[in-house]
């Protein structure tokens, strides 16, 4: 009988399909399932196949009876990409799948193979690694880490780190590991801070929040400097973007029974996103969102020089912040 399990709770059957829309998730799940595979059987024996590049008779031959009786765990990478030989005995090997076998299949999404993947949701587990994008679900990937690692994380911290590091889940993950390998007791933004300062500093999040306070000379500095350190225009824009975007939802709240749950953002969110509110009218806050809207389309070919368009965008908003 089919389950479908989120990726922290993960567990080995004898078939499991493992829907990796994040990758950082989806390498979670399989090294959960291997630990779990040894602690049934130190023995285990570990079999790893590439879908793409599948010869006819390798999963065939791999779950045949063993003459020792061990365990074996087949771990199938790339489905989204399988070919037909793949398909047509993966099939055949789920009308009787071996007793001794562990069977886990990664399908990085897309419909290829759907007949597969449906087999393999009627038969075994289903594990979901929905991809990581909002800044929201940034956030709880960090307080879960460190929850599940029995440590605690100031509010301030999670965000300063999600807004240093966390335009990419993997450099994310990576920087979380560091913090709870290399610090003890709390952390706080100033830990934070001595870790990534000059990404901390000049990250997006943080040059958008200048301008959005109206602060023009800071906005700018900080933007050049995140330029001149590698960052490119197109995620400085979007992070403008995503803040003034945070406002408008939580503008849009007031007189009306919404909570944050309704508009897909945390409370503590909310609650920073009333302060930044004060001091703009709805008016200004259009004129903001225009004029990012057009140096998203200028950093993206529409503008040959894309360094200015941001420093134009940004200008435009304090203006916008500053005209109320």
């Amino acid at each position: 009988m089919s389950r479908s399990l989120s990726w922290e709770a993960a567990e080995l059957g004898p078939v499991v399909l493992v829907r990796d829309g994040e990758p950082v998730l989806g390498d979670r799940v399989l090294a959960a399932l291997l630990v779990q595979a040894r602690a049934v059987d130190p023995e285990v024996e570990v079999s790893r196949l590439a879908a793409a590049t599948y010869e006819a008779g390798q999963l065939t031959w791999l779950a045949s009876p063993s003459l020792f009786g061990e365990r074996r765990l087949v771990i199938v990478e790339g489905a989204e990409a399988m070919n037909d030989s793949f398909l047509t005995e993966c099939l055949a090997y789920l009308e009787a799948p071996a007793d001794d076998v562990w069977l886990v299949v990664r399908h990085g999404g897309g419909n290829r193979g759907k007949r597969l993947l449906d087999a393999l949701g009627r038969t075994g587990t289903v594990v979901a690694c929905e991809a990581v994008k909002r800044e929201s679900d940034k956030v709880e990937f960090v307080r879960g880490d460190f929850r599940r690692a029995g440590r605690r994380i100031d509010q301030e911290a999670v965000q300063a780190l999600v807004d240093a590091v966390g335009s990419d889940l993997r450099e994310l993950d990576a920087a979380v590991r560091q913090l709870l390998a290399d610090t003890t007791g709390v952390v706080t933004a100033a830990t934070v801070n001595r870790y990534h300062a000059g990404r901390v500093e000049a990250s997006g999040f943080r040059v958008a929040d200048a301008a959005l306070a109206g602060d023009a000379a800071t906005a700018i500095t900080l933007a050049r400097h995140a330029i001149a350190t590698g960052t490119p225009a197109v995620p400085l824009v979007a992070a403008l973007a995503a803040k003034l975007r945070t406002l408008a939802k939580v503008g849009a709240m007031r007189g009306r029974s919404l909570s944050a749950a309704d508009i897909g953002l945390a409370p503590w969110q909310v609650q920073r996103a009333e302060r930044e509110l004060r001091g703009w009218r709805p008016e200004s806050l259009a004129e903001a969102i225009s004029a990012v809207a057009r140096a998203d389309e200028e950093v993206k070919g529409l503008s040959r020089d894309p360094d200015f368009a941001i420093e134009r965008a940004l200008l435009r908003v304090v203006a916008a912040r500053n005209a109320t």
